[in-house]
């Protein structure tokens, strides 16, 4: 690390538009287990001084960050002497989050307190960033955190969640939660510097991607499900499911390598790590409704109805080919283009039931199938979103 390096140089330069999330006015940092808990479940102390310290200097700079913290389960499964770092099973996990998260924010609160900064906790579900008025006062709650110079603290409520109502890895959450803080940028540190052409461990002609503009197949296709430590529940492809959330927001995301000490200021410095970048930002609700990850149904359309959504059109009944799923008007599902991939996301105007009756039926006869007057689109524009 270059000793003249300042974080007051790169948070200078700080807008709202910045390509790299280093240098962005509020960041979202997610930390995995492997990085933060070593493999006998204690804390690396010596690392984490000195991404605290690196987490300091950008926050006298100007910066708000917030901070998606892993380790709990880790950490309680250590304390409780559970096999398998604490995952052997359901009950297991919930019990080692609940011991391991009380240590977890102590240890927090009290190196980021050595500098000066006040730390906040925030536990959340799935359930707490999909229910639309839930969602908005997390982001209430994290706007006035921010707002008053505090570093909140994040991390999923494993005390509480069943496989069912829970992100299933810190990236993901890490995206969401950008998305409620209104952040620019998310920084992912892991065991990996960044997405490569093949696995790195497998292939040594693969390459380092620095930026990546679009999440195309191509892309897709080089993740790898794993993680090298086999500590977090996360690998690549939850990296890039986490990358897609955060674009959708309009906020750049990251990979970064935390196997170094002071790992944001050399990301800062160096850039090294795969960055990618939003092609545009969506309205705060429909970037809301393309970072759902769970949705009632969805509805198969053809390819002009696919053409026509990709125009900024609103869904119509006679486009739709197939209806799937149990939903309720007002359910947020997915439609799927003729390949069968999910190429936007809304709001139903129908329940499942009424969509079935009209899917690939003209206008003028929709009254007639309902007996009542119909509403103007399966899926207004309004309510929905591009993925």
């Amino acid at each position: 690390m270059d000793p003249s390096f300042r974080w007051d140089d790169t948070v200078r330069g700080m807008s709202t538009s910045s390509f790299s999330p280093a240098a962005c006015p509020r960041l979202v940092v997610k930390i995995g287990s492997s990085l933060l808990v070593d493999p006998d479940g204690a804390i690396r102390s010596a690392w984490l001084a000195t991404l605290v310290e690196d987490v300091a200097a950008a926050h006298r700079a100007g910066q708000q960050i917030a901070i998606v913290s892993s380790g709990a389960i880790a950490l309680g499964a250590r304390r409780l002497k559970l096999p398998k770092g604490g995952r052997a099973s359901l009950e297991d996990a919930q019990a080692a989050a609940a011991t391991g998260q009380i240590a977890l924010s102590h240890i927090w609160a009290e190196m980021l307190g050595a500098h000066g900064i006040v730390a906040a906790q925030i536990l959340v579900t799935l359930d707490d960033l999909e229910d639309r008025r839930r969602y908005l006062n997390a982001s209430a709650t994290l706007e006035r955190l921010l707002g008053l110079s505090v570093i909140p603290v994040i991390n999923e409520n494993d005390s509480v969640a069943t496989a069912e109502i829970r992100f299933g890895d810190n990236d993901r959450l890490a995206a969401r939660v950008a998305q409620a803080a209104g952040a620019h940028g998310v920084i992912l540190l892991s065991d990996v510097d960044g997405l490569y052409t093949a696995n790195p461990a497998r292939d040594p002609a693969a390459t380092l991607i620095e930026r990546v503009t679009k999440i195309d197949e191509s892309i897709l296709a080089m993740a790898d499900g794993g993680t090298a430590s086999g500590m977090g529940s996360g690998g690549m492809t939850s990296k890039l499911q986490a990358a897609r959330i955060a674009n959708a927001a309009g906020s750049s995301l990251a990979i970064v390598s935390g196997l170094h000490d002071h790992p944001l200021a050399r990301f800062a410095e160096t850039g090294r790590g795969t960055v990618f970048v939003p092609e545009k930002s969506a309205r705060a609700r429909k970037a809301w409704l393309a970072g759902r990850l769970r949705v009632k149904g969805s509805i198969a359309v053809d390819a002009g109805a696919a053409r026509a959504l990709a125009g900024g059109k609103s869904l119509l009944a006679a486009g739709a080919v197939a209806v799937a799923g149990a939903f309720e008007r007002g359910d947020v599902i997915d439609v799927l283009g003729p390949e069968g991939d999910a190429v936007a996301r809304g709001l139903s105007e129908y329940d499942s039931r009424e969509a079935a009756l009209i899917a690939g039926k003209r206008s003028d006869r929709l009254a007639e199938i309902l007996g009542y007057a119909p509403r103007s689109a399966l899926i207004h524009r309004d309510h929905l979103v591009l993925l």
